[in-house]
């Protein structure tokens, strides 16, 4: 063959010395790499089995499993240069897998790819074009994270992953050179042994570095929980969360050692972009660590020396963390389980913590108003009792009963409601859906809330109920089924999208930037409908993080109860970034939210005007009544 010919060049013979080095070298390398990998192994499947955990349905499983593992596909969307890169080097090692086969087949006489033969050929070409891209794409990695260096992959710089880069570019590059030399010439035999030692280097180092995700990732994505941020229940009366190594599960520990390290949770962490203590990132390697040097059979506490008490309450539960790892992390059941042991143990101590869980306790709401400011308002309002007989049971929520702004959105709601026709009562006494509580790891108090909600509920015969507050729907829609099965259950946004077409437009040039809430995007990936209400009520501008990227507010995680927080303020942060778009008026979806914002939004000089999108929709309708 003449290396014109552009066929794979691989030695034709090996000698019994070479044969037995390669079966030597190999047998070393796997026993090496099962040295480390076995104590991974070992301490995943020793930790306490999932409480709950079903392998079934597997549909949902395989699709997730396709679209983010296979496809690479949420590693591309979130960070598209990068995650490209990342992509094609993940895409190169899949078409290596027949060629690496082939190539230690044929080191002890067992090639069974003919690179003259049609298929051969064919393969060597293919995985040669994946050879380039991986190239390509290990060699922008290298780049971005030796040289570029984004803030967010930490100060540390990790030789291993450089040492890592450079012998998977030993691979693809041994590889394609292989096309440009003849099987006889002694250059053919050089780079097979280059190509070998490499691979033969790489397998052992995989287990003790950030590189074990290629071999347990595809594991912690086909095996989650099955929910976003989904909290699991606690397993009996002993189980108090996540207090020592005994209380971590197979998940937990398996999501641990997957963690890349990418750093993606931490530039999209609300706490950690204003000075917080809290990174999830270092959650993460904080258990890697406790799970590395103690085991999961430790009974010392878990925050301490490996994290800090403080940095699982400056969590806004805002899910960002978890939208956007790309192997599989569940930070949030993992922040809440810490709370959970925290509180439950009473560990954690906070004045403004105790005054909340006893406002729920003695109230039922987290404001600690009396019952009877709701019954006025309800009054002022005209808002009629639910009967059983209406369609929809209108949820107040605390925000809705108690704070000023959030009476208003729910006046305007109920005057769209009348207009349309739609028939709908609220509760002649309602409870906190205890959000608060449950992420603040208070799995009591919340127990508490939830089962006397459902009893009302279930008396009162309501079969679907519509609220302003997303953190409601949640709740309601998907924690209280730890105690009962509730109602169906829908958020405003999506109640009066779908009814525009019966409201009376007022469209104007005025310009309005919506602010995307955790709860209702990220939770529940509704981002079309509120911005299909304000684009009836004006000019929608988008703010520069929105949609699954939005910022968040501060307020989730029961931290809008928690008192003055450490560093910038997460409100402030975000309203200034909506007021900097210079929109007229900064539309709403969530009570929480406008609270949030009500006070950062007016400490900016030319403050634009605070409104729901129910305030938006319901400008246009006759007799503004009761407000």
């Amino acid at each position: 063959m003449t290396p014109l010919a552009l066929i794979l060049a691989e030695p034709e013979h090996f000698s019994l010395v070479e044969k037995l080095l390669l079966i030597a070298l190999t047998l070393t390398s796997a026993a090496l790499f099962w040295r480390r990998f076995g104590v991974v192994l070992d301490k995943i499947l020793k930790s306490r089995k999932d409480a709950g955990f079903r392998i079934f349905p597997l549909w949902p499983r395989v699709r997730d499993f396709v679209w983010e593992v296979v496809l690479q596909a949420k590693v591309i969307k979130q960070r598209p240069l990068a995650g490209l890169a990342h992509a094609f080097v993940f895409w190169g090692f899949c078409a290596f897998v027949l060629v690496t086969l082939n190539h230690f087949s044929l080191g002890i006489g067992l090639g069974f790819l003919d690179p003259s033969g049609r298929f051969g050929r064919f393969y060597f070409y293919f995985a040669g074009a994946f050879a380039l891209a991986c190239a390509a794409g290990i060699l922008g990695l290298f780049v971005r994270r030796f040289l570029v260096r984004p803030k967010w992959l930490g100060k540390k710089l990790s030789y291993e992953s450089g040492f890592i880069a450079l012998l998977i570019f030993l691979l693809m590059a041994t590889y394609l050179a292989a096309f440009f030399v003849t099987d006889t010439s002694p250059a053919a035999r050089v780079l097979w042994w280059a190509h070998t030692l490499s691979l033969l280097v790489f397998l052992p180092i995989i287990p003790h570095t950030k590189h074990l995700h290629l071999v347990l990732s595809p594991a912690t994505v086909f095996l989650s929980r099955g929910g976003f941020s989904k909290i699991p229940a606690l397993d009996g009366d002993e189980d108090f969360g996540l207090v020592a190594g005994t209380d971590l599960t197979r998940l937990v520990a398996l999501q641990a050692y997957s963690c890349v390290e990418c750093g993606r949770c931490t530039e999209h962490c609300p706490a950690a972009n204003t000075g917080k203590v809290l990174n999830p990132k270092e959650i993460i390697l904080g258990l890697r660590g406790y799970l590395n040097d103690l085991g999961p059979k430790s009974d010392r506490p878990l925050l301490g020396k490996y994290n800090p008490q403080e940095a699982p309450f400056q969590c806004t539960t805002c899910g960002a963390c978890e939208f956007q790892c790309p192997v599989g992390i569940e930070h949030l059941p993992i922040l809440v389980g810490l709370r959970r042991g925290a509180v439950n143990t009473g560990a954690w101590e906070d004045d403004y913590g105790a005054k909340l869980f006893l406002a729920l306790e003695r109230g039922s709401n987290p404001l600690g108003m009396p019952a009877a400011e709701r019954d006025k308002f309800i009054e002022k309002a005209a808002l009629p009792i639910f009967d059983g007989t209406q369609e929809y049971c209108l949820w107040l929520g605390c925000m809705g009963a108690y704070d000023s702004k959030g009476r208003e959105i729910v006046a305007d709601l109920a005057r769209i409601l009348n207009y349309l026709g739609v028939s709908y009562g609220v509760l002649k006494k309602e409870k906190c859906t205890g959000d608060a509580a449950r992420r603040l790891g208070n799995d009591l108090v919340f127990q508490q809330l939830a089962e006397a909600n459902l009893e009302t509920l279930a008396q009162a015969k309501v079969k679907k109920m519509l609220s302003i507050c997303p953190h409601c729907v949640r709740t309601i829609q998907e924690d209280w089924k730890d105690y009962g099965t509730p109602p169906e259950i829908e958020h405003h946004s999506e109640f009066i999208a779908r009814h525009l077409d019966r409201l009376p437009q007022v469209r104007n040039q005025e310009t309005v930037v919506y602010h995307d809430p955790c709860y209702l995007g990220r939770y529940r990936e509704v981002y079309d409908e509120p911005r299909a209400v304000v684009k009836a009520a004006g000019q929608l501008v988008e703010a520069p993080r929105s949609h699954e990227r939005s910022f968040c507010c501060g307020a989730g995680g029961g931290l809008t109860f928690l008192g003055e927080e450490t560093g910038e303020r997460v409100s402030q942060v975000r309203a200034a970034e909506l007021v900097a778009t210079g929109a007229q008026t900064i539309g709403t979806a969530c009570p929480f939210c406008n609270s949030m914002f009500r006070d950062a939004v007016a400490g900016n000089e030319g403050a634009p005007q605070l409104l729901d999108i129910a305030q938006l929709a319901a400008r246009g309708l006759p007799d503004r009544g009761v407000s």
